[in-house]
């Protein structure tokens, strides 16, 4: 079968289409899904750039998440069928157990319905920034309604469906953006305000837009400098959640202290890297919420561009830029 893989990590370059052996059900729960398109996430970026989990598993193949259809499934699995389309966010972090291909296994627990209402290039976007974005806020921030949140750059992959979800939730949304066509999509998204954090100052604009006391909830998707730029954006005894660790040369956490802030790290790939397998059934059980939520028309995913699986490389080049809106797809088939 063909396949996006690489040996050794660096530029965008090492990443090859190749042939390499079709992957077979070896347990009596697993399922075999020919998938149809794979979701470009800066987690793949970051591995094939550095190296992954698994360096001895060679050939790497990236890819976390995936939709496709099933085309055959183990003696024991219950809750699938051959034909059924699915989507899922597993493998991809070493060896070649990734999406950027045209067959995967996945055990069926941690398997979800495609929403019927979304294309596979839709369905491919959206599993690791669902549960990324739900348990940040859910999760890891404890969201209220009525509760006031920050959500930093809103019109990204993570951030985009945050607001959404922040919404449904009955929050007021504020967030950040670098253009007009980003203002643009978030206000369709629902966010309440928008700050320009290139024309104006991100924490004077939350002050005002809160009365002097600050967010409720703070959801840091940039991390670096605008991490520790957020913690006074934030109330006294208020929640800031990043999904990015905190890199202590460029700041400190006094301000924090003195506000008495809840800082939490979101990392959703920590089931897969601890073989967690009850957090993974969890969030297969997120990824069926959300897939409600999308057929009612209640959350939408945003793809700003599609490449074909053979320009893997371009889609990465793309990512790297830094200016993505809404998420990048690799079509498969």
């Amino acid at each position: 079968m063909k396949a996006i893989v690489f040996e050794t990590p660096g530029a965008p370059e090492v990443l090859k289409l190749q042939d390499i052996p079709a992957p077979t059900i070896q347990k009596e729960t697993e399922v075999l899904v020919r998938l149809r398109a794979a979701g470009v996430n800066p987690i793949d970026t970051k591995l094939r750039g550095r190296g992954t989990f698994y360096p001895d598993r060679t050939p790497h193949v990236l890819g976390c998440d995936g939709a496709g259809v099933v085309e055959a499934v183990g003696s024991g699995v219950q809750s699938f069928q051959v034909g059924d389309e699915v989507f899922f966010c597993n493998g991809g972090l070493g060896g070649p157990t990734g999406t950027y291909t045209e067959l995967a296994v996945i055990d069926e627990q941690f398997l979800a319905l495609k929403p019927a209402s979304l294309s596979f290039v839709q369905a491919a976007a959206s599993p690791l920034v669902l549960i990324t974005a739900w348990e940040s806020l859910y999760d890891r921030g404890r969201l209220l309604a009525g509760q006031k949140v920050l959500v930093q750059a809103g019109a990204g992959g993570v951030g985009h469906v945050a607001i959404q979800l922040a919404k449904l939730q009955g929050a007021d949304v504020c967030t950040t953006v670098s253009s007009p066509e980003k203002a643009e999509l978030v206000k369709q998204l629902g966010a309440d305000s928008v700050i320009f954090y290139k024309k104006a100052d991100v924490v004077d604009e939350i002050l005002t837009w809160t009365q002097g006391e600050g967010v409720d909830l703070a959801f840091d998707t940039v991390g670096g400098e605008t991490f520790y730029q957020t913690i006074p954006a934030v109330k006294i005894y208020g929640d800031l959640v990043t999904i990015l660790e905190p890199d202590p040369a460029l700041g400190n956490l006094k301000t924090a202290r003195m506000r008495n802030l809840r800082i939490s790290l979101e990392l959703m790939l920590t089931p897969m890297l601890q073989g967690l397998a009850e957090e993974q059934q969890q969030q297969a059980r997120i990824l069926q919420q959300c897939a409600r939520l999308c057929d009612r028309n209640s959350l939408k995913i945003h793809v700003s561009q599609t490449f074909p699986l053979e320009q893997a490389q371009a889609a990465h080049q793309l990512l790297e830029t830094g200016s993505v809106t809404g998420k990048i797809v690799l079509q498969i088939s």
